[in-house]
This record gives structure tokens, sequence and C-alpha cells, in this order.
């Protein structure tokens, strides 16, 4: 089992930034494929970013490629998403999860764990 847990979301103004973070604990951090999704009222979830184990490929969605990067801290066992210029568009509950099929990683199915949550709202 792996355990996810995110945080970092919050109410901000359009074109501000939010730094989420996802700390695991469980299984080795290190053997899983990370990424993140959201999931606004009404609409189903959509990928948002991925990072392979040592974080050689990232992936992103077209929406948010150029505002938003992923990254890691295998030490830490923490991934992390950077969001800048945010738009109205973006709030969402924002999730983590990890995934070993690293090479499937834009595709919710591929993953095996998921956290709870966490509430992105950006104002207009």
């Amino acid at each position: 089992q792996v355990q996810l847990v995110e945080t970092g979301g919050g109410l901000v103004q359009a074109g501000g930034s939010l730094r989420l973070s996802c700390a695991a604990s469980g299984r080795t951090f290190s053997d899983y494929a990370m990424g993140w999704f959201r999931q606004a009222p009404g609409k189903e979830r959509e990928f948002v970013a991925a990072i392979t184990w040592n974080g050689d490929r990232l992936y992103y969605a077209d929406s948010v490629q150029g505002r938003f990067t992923i990254s890691r801290h295998n030490a830490k066992s923490t991934v992390y998403l950077q969001m800048n210029s945010l738009k109205p568009e973006d709030t969402a509950v924002y999730y983590c999860a990890a995934t070993l099929a690293g090479w499937d990683a834009v595709h919710g199915r591929a993953y095996s764990y998921w956290g709870q949550g966490t509430q992105v709202t950006v104002s207009s």
C-alpha cells in the first residue's frame, strides 16, 4: 500500500501561483511514477502532469503546458506541482496518484493509489 497526502491548495487570484505537495508513505516511493489529476465540479477527472520514477520524463496536459511544473524529491518521498499563471478554469480538486506503469502515466487507469485531494480555487 501507498498512502498519499496532498497539501498546498487554497484560494488565489488569477495570475497567481500555488505549489502543491504530495507526501507518500508505505512502499518505496522511487519505484513509482507519480501523477497529478484534477476534477472540477460537474466534470470528469482529467490528467494534469506526470513524472517517471527518476524524473527523466515529464508529461503535461496541453492546458497546463508552460504554466505548471511537476517535480519530485525521492529522498523526501514527495512530488510537487508548481502552478503559475493560474486561471479560473484551473479551479478543481487536485489529486496525486502513484503507478508502477510509468509508460502509461497520462492515463488515470494506470494508477493504483490516490490521495484524498486538495482544493484549488482561482478567482477572476
